[in-house]
């Protein structure tokens, strides 16, 4: 096993079927003591909502999307997969032998883990027409771009001074 990977993936735990909340509770509490917090970074057990009707009544519940598995986003070193794979309830990675797989970026948008957000082609400085909401029409200059947020923030002429706004990616255009 290499010592550290590129940088943070999702990789796939076997679990205890039912058991997948515990898995994740003490994977973060082992986290939290060893204070690993910057080779492990989340943990999640994928669910998807499911109506039932009851009575005539509407009923959403929270249903396991993968029961027995657990998704696990971190930088892969001994240490830390050595903390997942002796955790209790951990059957082990999902791969084949004792190698851990990371998913793919496709793998990880098709589980609704994580959206991956495209790139936009603007820069700071950028001039730019607002093409939806309340500044429609208006034009600016971008002063920050928030890649995670999928924000930006620009400078638009308005009443005849610069006004810093917050708008989201698809609202506007490059000039």
């Amino acid at each position: 096993m290499k010592q550290k990977s590129e940088g943070p993936k999702w990789y796939v735990v076997h679990t205890y079927s039912g058991h997948e909340n515990k898995v994740k509770a003490n994977i973060e509490k082992l986290v939290e003591n060893r204070e690993m917090q910057d080779i492990v970074f989340e943990v999640r057990v994928p669910t998807e909502e499911h109506v039932e009707i009851k009575n005539g009544k509407k009923i959403v519940k929270e249903k396991k999307k993968f029961p027995g598995y657990v998704i696990i986003k971190m930088i892969m070193t001994d240490e830390s997969w050595y903390l997942v794979r002796n955790t209790r309830g951990v059957t082990g990675f999902v791969g084949p032998g004792t190698k851990p797989i990371p998913l793919s970026d496709l793998e990880v948008k098709a589980l609704g883990v994580v959206e991956l957000v495209p790139a936009i082609d603007i820069s700071r400085g950028d001039a730019i027409k607002v093409v939806h909401g309340p500044f429609e029409n208006f034009m600016g200059t971008v002063d920050d771009i928030n890649q995670e947020k999928r924000k930006l923030k620009v400078y638009i002429s308005m009443f005849g001074r610069e006004t810093l706004v917050e708008l989201d990616y698809d609202q506007v255009e490059k000039v």
